[in-house]
């Protein structure tokens, strides 16, 4: 069973950046296809992006493509988010994601296919 704890959310101006991380214990990230999702305020939880657990694949929502980038970093044990050109409508707590066995990445779009869920880290960007 792994522990997924994120981190660096924060208060950022239009157009800026941030770096989400998402530190695993228990368990390597390298077993799981790992998955970021986001949450605003009276809204369901929706799919940011994903990395398969083996082989070339990232996906990203298209509300986020050309700006965000997921990574995993297996010596660290963890996954990471770079957000470029924040925009206000990217203000929501971030989640991040662990989902057991192979899947295709059509089934890590679904956050149903997640087992292990971080605590969130909330991101607000300012116009």
């Amino acid at each position: 069973q792994v522990q997924l704890a994120e981190s660096g959310g924060g208060l950022v101006q239009v157009g800026g950046s941030l770096r989400l991380s998402c530190a695993a214990s228990g368990d390597t990230v390298s077993s799981y296809g790992m998955g970021w999702f986001r949450q605003a305020p009276g809204k369901e939880r929706e799919f940011v992006a994903a990395i398969r657990r083996s082989g070339p694949g990232t996906y990203y929502a298209n509300s986020v493509k050309g700006r965000f980038t997921a990574s995993r970093d297996n010596a660290n044990n963890a996954v990471y988010l770079q957000m470029n050109s924040l925009k206000p409508e990217d203000t929501a707590v971030y989640y991040c994601a662990a989902a057991p066995g192979f899947k295709i990445m059509s089934s890590l779009l679904n956050r149903n296919e997640y087992t292990y869920w971080g605590q969130g880290t909330q991101v607000t960007v300012s116009s």
